[in-house]
């Protein structure tokens, strides 16, 4: 797996996906949006730790420099 995500897209990620988190867990969404929530904060969390997303890499996109 090569890097594909700039510090500033891996912060915003992380930034969008624990907003995501909160709104799901914190009941502020319920039912199916917030476990959809929940869902994509996580995997935004996962990929801005990881620092690789597989959708860039299908698009052939990096933001790496």
């Amino acid at each position: 797996m090569k890097l594909n995500e700039s510090m500033i897209d891996r912060v915003v990620r992380a930034v969008a996906g624990v907003v995501l988190l909160y709104l799901g867990l914190g009941s502020v969404l319920s039912g199916t949006m917030g476990i959809v929530a929940d869902i994509v904060g996580v995997i935004l969390i996962a990929t801005a730790a990881i620092g690789f997303c597989p959708i860039y890499y299908v698009l052939k996109i990096s933001t790496k420099k």
